[in-house]
């Protein structure tokens, strides 16, 4: 058997504690080796589903660490650029957080970067990983709905929590970063397409960060139109309207979380069928397609150039903005 990917992660952060720590310590391949943190108390309950755990108190003792492979990032936005280039140069694989920056022209450096060094740097964009959108990619492929004529898509939950980061200007906060990504990135990759232009942008700010965005873009073959929210009630959707027919994903990003993976697929007859995958865990499976990846060269679902994509068409939802 090969040697396992030997992970540490930069942070003690909730969302790492919750899913993906786990995640990296069930994932075939993959090591939870070591947490780099400050704090002993947000190390403590990594250690309690993690025995053995050993626990860095200063970000660049862990990544000279000669036990540590690879390193997953989940640090706060502004900070994804800098430490993935720094992980990078301690001759680590890098998985980082999405989005994994600010602004498109900022990931030419990692990009830069990673070929340099050979290693393998990605966003963690996690549904790419989930057999559900390859089948939606597939079935567009294979004109399944006919010819597609619109997509629209829904995002949002509610988090007034001023505290937060992701209401926080200084930390990169706002809802097109941190689930804008979903909203253009599902659709960059199911389709193939790319926005020919931003249509319309409207953009609602409190407390100096996006909260609710609205915007409508032209494709080469179709419309779209989506949304995504902080303050508002949580709902996911992803609606392909083809000539022929709708693809409908139900719960397109938080797969088993927020509701079950299930793509709904309507003939223009009315005749619906129900195509459900009831046992994926996404965030392991990432890991372990990173694992194979990074130890055993296979293709890699979500290169730096498909982040830059996405990231460039945020930026320019933002310059599109009349408000």
């Amino acid at each position: 058997m090969s040697n396992p990917i030997r992970f540490g992660v930069l942070g003690g952060a909730q969302f790492a504690l919750n899913h993906m720590a786990r995640a990296i310590h069930e994932a075939e391949g993959a090591e939870f080796t070591a947490l780099a943190t400050s704090s002993m108390a947000k190390a403590a309950p990594f250690q309690a589903f993690c025995p053995g755990l050993k626990v860095f108190t200063d970000y660049d003792a862990m990544l000279a660490s000669d036990e540590i492979d690879a390193v997953y990032i989940p640090l706060p936005n502004h900070m994804h650029v800098e430490w993935s280039l720094k992980a990078l140069a301690a001759g680590k694989h890098v998985l980082c957080e999405k989005p994994i920056a600010m602004k498109a022209a900022e990931i030419d450096a990692l990009i830069a970067k990673r070929d340099e060094t050979g290693l393998l740097a990605a966003e963690a964009f996690m549904i790419v990983h989930h057999p559900q959108w390859a089948r939606v990619k597939e079935m567009l492929a294979a004109g399944e709905i006919g010819d597609l004529i619109r997509v629209d898509v829904a995002f949002s939950f509610d988090n007034p929590d001023l505290d937060n980061i992701r209401n926080k200007p200084g930390t990169g906060g706002g809802a097109m970063g941190d689930i804008g990504v979903y909203a253009i990135g599902s659709v960059r990759f199911a389709t193939g397409q790319e926005p020919e232009a931003i249509t319309s942008a409207n953009i609602t700010y409190e407390n100096g960060v996006d909260v609710t965005s609205a915007f409508t873009a032209r494709f080469a073959g179709f419309d779209y139109s989506a949304y995504v929210s902080m303050r508002m009630s949580p709902f996911q959707e992803v609606r392909f309207h083809g000539r022929r027919g709708v693809i409908t994903v139900k719960t397109p990003f938080n797969a088993g979380t927020y509701g079950s993976a299930e793509v709904q697929i309507r003939a223009a007859n009315g005749v619906t069928r129900i195509e459900t995958f009831p046992t994926v865990r996404q965030y392991v499976v990432q890991v372990e397609n990173f694992v194979h990846s990074a130890r055993d060269g296979a293709d890699y679902p979500w290169s730096l150039e498909n982040a830059r994509g996405t990231q460039a068409v945020i930026d320019a939802v933002f310059d599109a903005d009349q408000g």
